[in-house]
């Protein structure tokens, strides 16, 4: 696998001299399979601009774009990118487009199309020059064919939101960005008076068989790409419930799936290049002990698997 970023933020793309190294786009992952020629893109935020100008114009490129784009969830920052994807344009493009139902009546075809309404922009779905599949998906296996085995998960966020697995070639690529530690909703303070014990013990289970599942999930991984928008002491500091992880869960949570590398994304809008260089000095490198390799991921990076 030839893993490429084509952005890195979170929440809102953020273009200026304070970002200009890591990017100030949202997030938009390339996967390459060059030994079976398919192209898997994770995510539609504002990255995805650019990587369509690159589909169209590499040099020996096949005479149609075809590609399978996986959408963790369909808040706005990982849609947005999608009506400025050039290939959609050209009708000899082939787009399956995947992700997590909301509900029998928000489907994936209808969250997009709502998107692309002349409400907001001046293209509606319908009028999409390239041939678009929409596959709604659930937590589970999928065989995609080529060898390519995809599995994916629920992940804890505020709208529902996927993890996915992809192996290929026994190499193991897995992301889990917007996603927080799973905890305990109920009061476990025996003092308080609306304390339950039974609720409590059950809360608590829950989290244990969330953990269990993620580190089942993640297990083995040659890259695993995590959300890791805040420090934990950032993330404690009134940020719990917000759906994004702390650097320091996703590099316990890495280290005890054993994975060999670990790229952090879906930077704060508000962290700037130096900040980031301080947090990847302070993080990033080969951790002792468990051997794993932690970066902060950048615009432009490619990973090989």
């Amino acid at each position: 696998m030839q893993v490429t970023f084509w952005g890195v933020r979170g929440s809102i793309p953020t273009p200026g001299y304070e970002t200009a190294r890591y990017g100030g786009n949202t997030l938009c992952v390339e996967v390459a399979l060059p030994e079976c020629g398919r192209t898997l893109v994770i995510d539609a935020g504002s990255g995805i601009r650019r990587l369509g100008h690159d589909l169209m114009t590499r040099p020996g490129r096949a005479p149609r774009v075809a590609l399978d784009l996986f959408l963790t969830h369909t808040h706005l920052d990982h849609i947005l990118g999608l009506p400025f994807f050039q290939p959609l344009y050209q009708p000899d493009t082939r787009v399956s487009i995947y992700g997590p139902a909301i509900s029998p009546e928000d489907r994936l075809e209808q969250v997009i199309g709502g998107q692309m309404s002349y409400r907001y922009f001046p293209v509606r779905q319908v009028e999409l020059a390239a041939e678009i599949r929409y596959v709604d998906l659930r937590e589970g296996v999928y065989d995609l064919g080529d060898g390519i085995r995809l599995s994916a998960t629920y992940l804890n966020h505020p709208l529902l939101c996927m993890g996915y697995r992809i192996e290929y070639c026994n190499r193991v690529l897995c992301t889990a960005f917007d996603t927080e530690p799973f905890r305990n909703v109920f009061i476990t303070d025996a003092a308080d008076s609306r304390y339950d014990e039974m609720m409590a013990q059950e809360g608590e289970q829950a989290v244990q068989a969330a953990a269990l599942r993620m580190n089942a999930f993640l297990r083995g991984a040659d890259l695993l790409i995590h959300d890791g928008q805040f420090t934990e002491e950032e993330y404690r500091a009134g940020r719990v419930g917000w759906g994004h992880s702390s650097v320091e869960h996703a590099m316990g949570l890495a280290e005890a799936s054993g994975a060999r590398r670990l790229a952090l994304v879906h930077h704060d809008p508000l962290r700037t290049d130096p900040e980031l260089d301080g947090l990847a000095q302070r993080y990033g490198g080969v951790r002792q002990g468990s051997g794993l390799d932690v970066c902060f991921a950048h615009e432009g990076l490619s990973i090989t698997l």
